[in-house]
């Protein structure tokens, strides 16, 4: 199964929503195959892309905030556990 990863506004928790390559309806996305920003135009099947963006930007700095999201849920789970980060 192929998932989008929908983030909520505050950035701290994600939802997983299924999805099939015939459901995308957004601009643009990141292709972790090619990695380059996709249009609905062109895009890689949904197994290998993050998105849908509102831009080419967004989309090209899809990595990036992962990295920071990961990152900021690191150290909150080390503040829970009652750990220095």
């Amino acid at each position: 199964m192929t998932c989008v990863i929908r983030w909520r506004p505050d950035g701290r928790r994600c939802t997983v929503i299924p999805m099939t390559d015939s459901e995308r309806g957004g601009k643009y996305y990141w292709c972790t195959r090619h990695h380059r920003v996709e249009t609905d135009a062109d895009v890689c099947p949904a197994k290998h892309v993050l998105g849908p963006y509102d831009s080419a930007a967004d989309a090209e700095n899809a990595l990036q905030r992962v990295q920071e999201r990961n990152e900021a849920w690191d150290a909150e789970d080390a503040r829970w556990a009652g750990e220095d980060r």
